[in-house]
């Protein structure tokens, strides 16, 4: 049988330096320690998440909204009417309208996997004169 005076020094100390996790183990590896006391358990990794802006969010062309708006290379876009879809659902298309234009309008089509940048609009900018 190996020699347990090595782990069982370093478990002691771990306990009385107070380095022991602060929860109950995920997973427990070999099995409870001595008075279910597990050394062995390993915290849980912290999600590491970027901030984001909160305004600017990227969504499927499924999930667009009457109101939300649209930025390209011809201009700032609204859309004027809900997402459709054609093709066995493969594409998705939606009236938009310009804002600085509104009695202009045209239909704009995506892949329905691609995600595009809307820019939701706020509950003040919602609210109409």
């Amino acid at each position: 049988m190996p020699d347990e005076s090595i782990p069982r020094a370093k478990a002691r100390e771990v306990v009385r330096t107070g380095k022991m996790p602060s929860r109950r183990p995920d997973r427990i590896v070999g099995g409870p320690g001595v008075d279910g006391v597990n050394v062995t358990a390993r915290p849980r990794p912290e999600k590491k998440r970027q901030p984001r802006a909160a305004a600017d969010t990227k969504i499927l062309p499924m999930e667009l909204q009457v109101g939300e708006r649209l930025a390209d290379e011809t201009g700032d876009w609204e859309v004027i009417a809900p997402p459709y879809s054609t093709a066995g659902g493969r594409m998705v298309h939606a009236r938009v309208q310009r804002i600085d234009q509104p009695a202009s309008w045209e239909i704009r089509s995506w892949d329905d996997v691609k995600r595009i940048s809307v820019k939701r609009a706020t509950a003040e900018e919602y609210k109409r004169p």
